[in-house]
Formats: C-alpha cells, structure tokens, sequence
C-alpha cells in the first residue's frame, strides 16, 4: 500500500486538527505502515477510503485505535533520577513549606502521557516514602492521563516485565511489587489507590480546563510529537493548571524554548525543571 503525498497531507492535517500532533514528510513511511495495518484489519482497500472512514462521525473510535499506533509508549520506572532526586530533596520541601504554614497539607502531581503507568507509579512510590519523613499526616493524588486506550488499560492492570522494572532500586522492589509466575511483577493496592488513570486529548481545551490547582506536572517526551504551535497551547495549559509555585518538568532532551517564555528555568543536578 502507498499512500499519496495528497492523502498523506489530508491524514496529517486531520490527525492535527484533532489532537495536535504533527507528522512530517519524513514520517510518511512511519505513517503508511501503520495505516497499512489498519487497512488490513478492516479490510478496506484504498487509503482514501479510509481516510473518509476517519473523518465520518462513526470513526471516532477507528482514530483511537490509530492514534494508538502512531504513539511510541516505551518507558520504564525511575526513568530520570535526576528528576526523583530533586523532586525528593529539593522540590517537594520547597513546595510544602508554604502549605504547611496553612495547614493544607494536600499534594497534586500530573503525569501527562503517562503511557502505561510507570511514571505515575514511581511517583507514587516516591511520594509514600516521603510522607513517612517530609510529609507525615499529607495526603496526595497523582493523575495519569494519555491519549491511548490500550497503554492506559495496562497503566490500571500494574502488571510489568523485566525491562520495566530493570531500574527500580531494590528496596522499593521488595516494598511495592509482588513477583508473578513468568517474569511478571505487580505493583502493590498500597500504590495504585493514590493514581488514577484517565483518557485525555492534550490539544482538547474543553477537557484540559478542568485540569487544576497541581503542584507538579510531568511531561516526558510527549511534546515530542506537536509542532510549535501546538506546543505552545499545551504548554499554556499546563501553566494555567499549575499552582502559582508549581513546576514542569520535560523529557532530559525537551526544552521550552521558543514555546513559552512564562516558566523560570530552574537547574538543579543533572537536569532542570521550570517554574512557574
């Protein structure tokens, strides 16, 4: 199957009127080989056949399932020490000592494109340890959100491999996961009941009103797939949900440069957060 550089250009322009991202030219065989899978499970012959089938009211979920394929979802627990490290010693003292002196000792934090949880989760497992020194008698809430159903259903399972637990430290191996026949390792109810997972657009504005009042926002490799203009918006929205002190952290190799200019750069070892 090829696909056209007008049908190619017509799929890209929906798939970015839609949700922001951004493929160019250079991702067109990335992109054809994906449809062509598709294609295949619905047994529809031309590309501009399904393209139509997107762009009708009933191929809302056919877009979710494509969308699903377009998206890289690799990750792993305690992806950026850097970031834990700072967000332990540094961040999360700084962060609470103003709630504290109100007596609101309540911490929100946003994985956003959380794929299948491991971000989340080790945040999670961070901020238990935490509320055991810093933070005793705080509660917390950490949201997950991403656009792909599939990575999503498997964030809630908490069910993982090896290679995503490769680089978890071994006390909290023993703490928070329970081996399972076949190389597979659970994630503790004691973990899992402070996250929760949800489907959402970063590009639909009517859903990312409601994403208020976090302390901390994560998005790792996400920004990835936008252009700048997408960026832009959904950087503005991040830091219109953040709290007036919160921070945002991006990918090791991401920047907001020539995307926003709100956030203060703050550098801390090995990486850098931005605040608001």
């Amino acid at each position: 199957m090829k696909l056209s550089d007008a049908d190619f250009e017509i799929l890209r322009d929906f798939i970015y009127d839609t949700c922001g991202m951004f493929f160019t030219i250079q991702k067109k065989y990335f992109v054809e080989s994906r449809i062509a899978k598709r294609m295949e499970k619905l047994s529809i012959k031309s590309p501009g056949e399904y393209i139509r089938s997107l762009k009708n009211g009933a191929g809302s979920i056919e877009l979710k399932q494509l969308l699903n394929d377009l998206t890289t979802n690799e990750t792993y627990f305690f992806r950026n020490p850097p970031q834990l490290k700072a967000l332990e010693n540094q961040l999360l003292p700084e962060v609470a000592t103003p709630k504290e002196k109100i007596g609101f000792r309540r911490l929100k934090i946003w994985s956003a494109g959380s794929s299948s949880g491991e971000e989340a989760y080790t945040l999670a497992m961070v901020m238990l340890e935490k509320c055991e020194t810093l933070l005793k008698k705080w509660t917390f809430e950490i949201v997950g959100t991403d656009i792909n159903d599939e990575v999503l259903a498997k964030a809630r399972e908490g069910v993982y491999n090896s290679y995503s637990v490769r680089h978890v430290p071994e006390y909290y191996m023993r703490k928070y996961f329970r081996k399972e026949s076949g190389e597979r390792y659970a994630i503790s109810p004691e973990v899992k009941k402070y996250v929760n997972f949800q489907h959402l657009n970063l590009y639909d504005d009517n859903k990312m009103i409601f994403m208020k009042t976090f302390d901390f926002i994560f998005c790792a490799n996400v920004l990835i797939y936008f252009d700048t203009a997408s960026k832009s918006k959904v950087v503005q929205h991040f830091y219109n949900n953040m709290q007036p002190y919160g921070y945002f952290f991006v990918g090791q190799s991401e920047s907001l440069h020539g995307v926003s200019d709100k956030f203060k750069t703050v550098h801390f070892p090995g990486g850098f957060a931005y605040k608001k």
